[in-house]
């Protein structure tokens, strides 16, 4: 079995809409997990619809990590979030 490394998280985006109260709480979920890891990434909620178009998603919520989308449409709970983060 190859040993295959994982990039390091450098940028967590959370992509939503102006108002969305799960996008703001999936936000703020991601703030504390990424707190309570000791995890030092870029995290932001993204909610400029230009800027969340040019990640093809086209349903909210959405997140991306390393300038990768990982996840779209789904409300997540933390320990969704913590499985994204691999923590």
């Amino acid at each position: 079995m190859e040993f295959i490394p994982v990039e390091p998280i450098k940028s967590i985006k959370i992509l939503g809409r102006e108002g969305c109260s799960n996008c703001s709480r999936m936000f703020q979920d991601t703030i504390d997990i990424a707190a309570e890891s000791n995890l030092a990434a870029d995290i932001q909620h993204v909610t400029d619809l230009e800027q969340v178009m040019k990640y093809g998603v086209m349903s909210l919520p959405g997140v991306v990590i390393n300038e990768k989308v990982v996840s779209y449409g789904r409300i997540l709970s933390k320990n969704d979030i913590k499985q994204l983060l691999k923590l």
